[in-house]
C-alpha cells in the first residue's frame, strides 16, 4: 500500500510547498510512482509543477465536494512517474462548504472527504504528499486523517518552535479521535545559512527537542531553490547538479529508507 505524507506546519514561510514539490519530484526521479496532492488555497505547488491553473477543469476541491472522482482530476505532469491533484482558489472557502453540509447531511463526515476519496487510489502510488496550507483547520484535518504520517518542515531562525506545541497537540487530537495510526515521519530543517551562529544554535535546539526524528538532510537557504518553482520547475531539472538539488535527493533517500520501500509501483489506473 502507498504511504501517504502530509507536509504540515501552520506557519507561513517555513517550505511546506518547496519541500512537496521538491520532495516528489525526488522521489519520482529515485523510480518512485508519486502524487502529490496541492491542498493549499493558494495553489502553489500546482503552478510550482508547470501547471497552468487555467487550464484546470477539475481540482481537489471538486474531489472533496464529491463533485468528481478523484481520477478524473489527476493530472500527468511532464515528469516521469510524478502526478498531480491540482488546487484553484475555490478551495479557499471548503471549510465552510464542508461545515454546511456537515449541518443537513447526518452521514457526512467533513472530516473524512480526503481520506474517502484517496483510499481506492492509494496502490496505486509509492507515495501521495500533500502540501497543506499554513493553518490547522478542516483542509489540514482531512490531510491528517488520510495519512499516514506527517513531515514537520521548520525553518532555522529564533522563532522556529513557536508553535510547534500547537501543531503537535493538533496531531495528538487527530491521532486520538480521527486517525489512531498517524505518525510523525520526521522533521525537516529548511533554510539553514550556514553563515549564522544563530542559525546553527537553532539546528541543535530543535534535534535536543525532536531527537532522532530529525532528518540527517537539512535544506540550505539557496536563491537557486527560490527561483525554480517560478519556472515551474522542481530544483531537479531546474539544475540538477546544484547543491539544492542533492540535498533533496538526499531527503527522498531518507524518506525511502525510513519506509523500507524499495519497490516501485507498476498499477496504472490513473490518466
Amino acid at each position: 500500500m502507498g504511504k501517504i505524507i502530509s507536509l504540515v506546519n501552520q506557519k507561513g514561510g517555513v517550505g511546506k510547498t518547496t519541500t512537496s514539490i521538491n520532495l516528489s519530484a525526488s522521489l519520482a526521479y529515485l523510480g518512485k510512482r508519486v502524487l502529490l496532492i496541492d491542498l493549499d488555497p493558494q495553489g502553489n505547488a500546482t503552478t510550482g509543477v508547470g501547471i497552468n491553473k487555467g487550464d484546470i477543469s477539475k481540482s481537489v476541491h471538486d474531489v472533496m465536494t464529491e463533485k468528481c472522482n478523484v481520477i478524473e482530476a489527476i493530472i500527468k505532469t511532464k515528469y516521469k512517474n510524478l502526478y498531480l491533484l491540482p488546487a484553484t482558489i475555490n478551495l479557499a472557502g471548503i471549510d465552510i462548504e464542508l461545515m454546511e453540509k456537515s449541518k443537513t447531511d447526518q452521514n457526512f463526515s467533513k472530516n473524512v472527504q480526503l481520506k474517502k476519496a484517496l483510499d481506492p487510489i492509494r496502490d496505486s502510488f509509492d507515495y501521495i504528499i500533500i502540501d497543506c496550507p499554513p493553518s490547522l483547520g478542516l483542509i489540514t484535518t482531512n490531510a491528517l486523517t488520510a495519512s499516514n504520517s506527517v513531515i514537520i518542515p521548520v525553518q532555522c531562525e529564533f522563532f522556529a518552535l513557536e508553535g510547534i506545541t500547537q501543531l503537535l497537540n493538533t496531531i495528538m487530537l487527530a491521532q486520538k479521535n480521527l486517525n489512531p495510526n498517524l505518525d510523525i515521519e520526521g522533521v525537516l530543517l529548511t533554510m539553514l545559512d550556514s553563515r549564522a551562529i544563530l542559525c546553527l544554535e537553532v539546528v541543535e535546539d530543535i534535534r535536543r527537542f525532536f531527537k532522532e526524528r530529525v532528518y540527517n538532510t537539512i535544506i540550505p537557504r539557496l536563491v537557486r531553490i527560490a527561483e525554480a518553482p517560478s519556472h515551474g520547475t522542481p530544483i531537479i531539472a531546474y539544475d540538477s547538479k546544484h547543491r539544492g538539488s542533492i540535498a533533496y535527493l538526499n531527503l527522498a533517500k531518507e524518506v525511502i529508507e525510513r519506509n523500507g520501500n524499495t519497490n516501485s509501483r507498476t498499477n496504472t489506473n490513473t490518466k
